[in-house]
């Protein structure tokens, strides 16, 4: 843990009495994979998180809230947007010696390290669980039309292909006009 990272918190302002408490505010940039495949915070993108840490009984509860802006694809007509978020999270810090740890799995409940919490985990879960798996640019987007690929939005109104029946094509096929064949002249 790199106690210079933006998401790295020293509680020692906290303290271990239950009931106080720290408030911060920090302005940082994104860290890198902070997203799905068609939608994500962009890397060195400006976030803005709150927080405020409490002491209770087992360790430190961080409470706050992350926002900024996503960048994504729309998963209807394919084009690029940009939309903002702001989300909150809850997490407990477990101090060392605390209940949890022989209660919990060490995987299960965040561990404070040394005077420090790294929100970083914390705020990509809630960043990443609250982002769509299948963004909209908007959501009454209309698509794609199914049989030229081209954005509904952009074609007149009516647009429409000529379809045949299925069950017509094989003697549409046997009984069609042959094309002319052209000869070279000489």
């Amino acid at each position: 843990m790199d106690p210079r990272s933006p998401f790295v918190l020293d509680i020692r302002e906290v303290g271990r009495q239950p009931g106080s408490c720290y408030d911060y505010h920090r302005e940082t940039t994104a860290p890198a994979q902070l997203g799905l495949d068609m939608i994500g915070v962009e890397e060195g993108s400006r976030l803005v998180y709150d927080v405020r840490l409490e002491a209770v009984t087992e360790g430190i509860l961080a409470t706050g809230s992350v926002g900024g802006s996503v960048r994504g694809e729309c998963g209807r007509c394919l084009t690029s947007f940009t939309d903002v978020f702001d989300v909150s999270f809850v997490e407990l810090f477990a101090f060392a010696d605390s209940a949890t740890e022989a209660t919990t799995d060490p995987d299960e409940v965040s561990r404070i390290k040394g005077a420090h919490i790294d929100l970083e985990p914390v705020v990509r879960d809630a960043v990443v669980v609250s982002l769509p798996l299948t963004p909209l640019c908007r959501p009454d987007c209309p698509g794609l039309c199914p049989e030229c690929g081209e954005r509904l939005e952009d074609l007149p109104a009516g647009h429409s292909h000529a379809r045949l029946d299925p069950r017509w094509a094989a003697l549409a096929e046997r009984f069609a006009e042959p094309e002319p064949t052209q000869h070279p002249t000489e």
